[in-house]
């Protein structure tokens, strides 16, 4: 394959001084090596901040927050996305919004119920899949998440890896914008490995996969097959830690903690990201509720701060 070698193939008014890091934090930085770096030249990827880790702010107030923050992109929900429109909202201006704020949108999560078990049900599906897909474009995100919610027990691995091509051409064709494969240890399709086995069998060069360090955890498939692919088939990287407890198999998304203050291996996993070429998004994604209770430019500032710590403890 000539794309992979996988397996052997405006500045925010208002802002306190001292509260918020400089925007040169989320200006990229080339090296001498031509490598872009991000984060004052501290990251080779982009942060960004999945809206969930901040879920009770507005839209417009997470996108704030992030910018303020520091960070390089947002990552927002179809559900935000769409109920800014219902409200009024215009969603190709707050993509401009976003832009003038010095972020960009690396994905949106997601397209729910885009792999009906049958055939006609898929046919059924495609006007929401599409609705979906528009509202993501509208905000010029690179990717929208393709979740496995609906594949089914005992799925048919063959049937999801075409739905997954038809569901690429038609976000590329038709948007613009390139679906990408999540997998959820509550959902029939649970790791990595089986992600990337319907990525791979869909047989598209556009096919990629979404990895989460919590859910590669919890699902038990760890972390050792990342060191397999090649960087082009990953998306975006989704980014948290677990607790020491409750014992696995009890743990949930709202158990994530910021990074570093769990037991994930998250340096070791970063140097091996690195040595796939990988040069997308990091993506900070908490669904803590005692976090939701705190002050939420703050958690979004110990987010990036933590995230920058692992980061710069795993030495890329």
């Amino acid at each position: 394959m000539k794309r992979r070698k996988f397996i052997g193939l405006g500045t925010l008014a208002g802002v306190a001084a001292g509260t918020a890091p400089s925007l040169a934090a989320r200006i990229p930085l080339h090296t001498p090596q031509n490598e872009t770096r991000y984060q004052k030249g501290q990251s080779p990827w982009p942060i960004c901040l999945d809206t969930v880790t901040i879920r009770p702010a507005s839209l417009r107030e997470k996108v704030q927050i992030a910018a303020t923050a520091g960070y390089d992109a947002i990552e927002p929900w179809d559900r935000e996305l769409a109920e800014f429109e219902k409200e009024g909202g215009n969603l190709k201006e707050l993509g401009k919004e976003i832009k003038d704020l010095g972020l960009f949108v690396p994905s949106v999560i997601g397209l729910w119920n885009a792999f009906p078990p049958t055939q006609v049900a898929f046919e059924e599906s495609l006007k929401d899949t599409r609705n979906r897909m528009r509202m993501a474009a509208d905000i010029q995100s690179q990717h929208i998440q393709t979740i496995p919610n609906t594949v089914g027990e005992n799925y048919d691995q063959k049937y999801v890896s075409q739905k997954y091509r038809e569901l690429i051409e038609i976000g590329l064709n038709e948007f613009g914008i390139n679906p990408a494969l999540v997998f959820v240890k509550f959902f029939p399709l649970k790791t990595l490995g089986q992600a990337t086995g319907i990525a791979l069998d869909a047989n598209h060069p556009k096919a990629m996969i979404i990895p989460d360090t919590f859910h590669m955890h919890i699902s038990e498939g760890g972390f050792e097959g990342l060191k397999f692919l090649n960087g082009d088939l990953i998306a975006i990287f989704q980014f948290a830690d677990a607790p020491a407890s409750p014992e696995i198999g009890a743990l949930g998304d709202k158990h994530r903690v910021y990074p570093g203050d769990g037991i994930l291996p998250l340096p070791e996993i970063l140097k091996t990201l690195k040595s796939t070429g990988y040069k997308g998004c990091v993506s900070l994604e908490l669904y803590n509720p005692e976090y939701w209770k705190q002050d939420l430019q703050e958690v979004a500032n110990t987010g990036l701060r933590k995230t920058m710590a692992v980061i710069n403890k795993a030495g890329v």
